[in-house]
């Protein structure tokens, strides 16, 4: 029986400035364990917007979010945080490591944030998270140094370090040439194969078609 991890119910969403704008309109939809899902369409359809309220980076919306049988519509702020950091992965069309950390440190960041395991442990865990990446030889190299694909592979192994159930994803391969996005692509599926749940964002009609699921947006809603 599939297990569901995310279930969003009539999210409305609206933008303020410079004048009210009703950008997504009574979405609901359901992800399952496991699921390697794409969401799609032109830009400006409200794509993004929805990824940022399904990861709880915005919670400024009407609706109801439920993660694994949580309702984190309404958290209080602190809760929501620990929450994100413990649950959910992130991995950006930026990678947004910190230049003047090596790979390792950067990995390391959102465990030591989360604050269940020492710090011994942490490095053993990131480590683990870096080989996952094929980028353990480059564990010590400042993040700045290396090139753009090494660094959104050392970007997923730090969305991974909690062991998070759900893995999210803006444009991950939008700076990436084909041979970089053949890379990532091929690490998210061995996620998905592991048991993981990933949401990504993407233009990329090849890579969306090798996902489980594409939700197609237009104008705010998701294509029936």
């Amino acid at each position: 029986m599939q297990q569901e991890v995310l279930k969003a119910e009539k999210l409305n969403k609206y933008f303020h400035e410079p004048a009210t704008s009703h950008v997504l309109h009574d979405i609901s939809l359901s992800i399952q364990k496991g699921e390697f899902v794409s969401i799609m369409g032109k830009s400006g359809c409200g794509k993004s917007t929805l990824l940022y309220l399904l990861s709880t980076l915005d919670t400024d919306y009407d609706g109801t979010i439920n993660i694994n049988g949580i309702k984190v519509t309404g958290l209080h702020e602190n809760e929501m945080a620990r929450f994100r950091n413990e649950h959910i992965g992130f991995v950006f069309q930026f990678h947004f490591l910190l230049p003047e950390f090596t790979a390792l440190e950067n990995v390391m960041l959102p465990a030591l944030k989360l604050g269940k395991l020492n710090q011994t442990e942490i490095e053993q865990q990131a480590m683990k998270k870096l080989k996952q990446m094929d980028m353990h030889e480059h564990a010590h190299k400042l993040s700045g140094k290396l090139s753009g694909g090494q660094q959104q592979r050392v970007a997923i192994a730090r969305a991974l370090i909690n062991n998070p159930m759900i893995i999210m994803a803006d444009e991950p391969t939008g700076n990436l040439d084909s041979a970089n996005t053949a890379v990532i692509f091929n690490i998210f599926n061995q996620l998905v194969q592991a048991g993981n749940t990933i949401i990504t964002v993407t233009h990329d009609h090849d890579f969306a078609r090798k996902s489980n699921r594409i939700l197609e947006m237009a104008d705010g809603r998701i294509k029936i």
